[in-house]
């Protein structure tokens, strides 16, 4: 009986995993949707700010054992290409209670901007993201070149940051 539980959580898992790849998959360019972000400090950034730059929006929450694990790569990316034009926006779902949020930034010094999605509303707008994290790379043209579920090849996508990074 152990043995027949086991197949099917690997099969589930299984069945899982080629969905998230892919999802990850999914990639070339549409524009970011309209947004208004409101940052932890109360100001608020649209998605016309984020032009000019190349922007990484990451969907995440607290409770995510995942986002978790995978803040310190995307702050090691942040530090890495900042200097050059890139920026990094991490969005915390509407289910995340907002003094988790301010504690886990502080706590873990996150150097970039910090939104909080109270309503679901930027969530929904950037194609109805309930999974975690969900991570959008967008060009200095304010498109979505890439969107990853689940954590991001960092290699691979610091290649395609510098393939953009370099672009006019």
């Amino acid at each position: 009986m152990k043995r027949i539980s086991v197949l099917a959580v690997c099969r589930m898992a299984l069945a899982g995993a080629a969905v998230v790849a892919a999802l990850a998959g999914c990639s070339g360019t549409q524009t970011a949707p309209e947004s208004t972000f409101v940052l932890l400090d109360g100001s608020k950034r649209t998605t016309a700010d984020l032009k000019g730059k190349v922007t990484l929006v990451n969907f995440w929450a607290t409770s995510c054992v995942t986002c978790v694990a995978e803040m310190p790569k995307i702050i090691s990316t942040y530090n890495k290409y900042n200097s050059q034009g890139y920026d990094t926006l991490a969005v915390a779902m509407s289910y995340d209670p907002p003094s988790y949020v301010v504690n886990f930034t502080e706590t873990r010094k996150l150097p970039f901007k910090v939104a909080i999605d109270n309503t679901g509303t930027v969530a929904k707008a950037w194609g109805d993201v309930q999974l975690t994290p969900t991570t959008y790379l967008v060009n200095k043209r304010g498109e979505i070149v890439k969107k990853y579920v689940g954590e991001p090849d960092f290699a691979a996508l610091h290649q395609l940051i510098e393939k953009l990074l370099a672009e006019t």
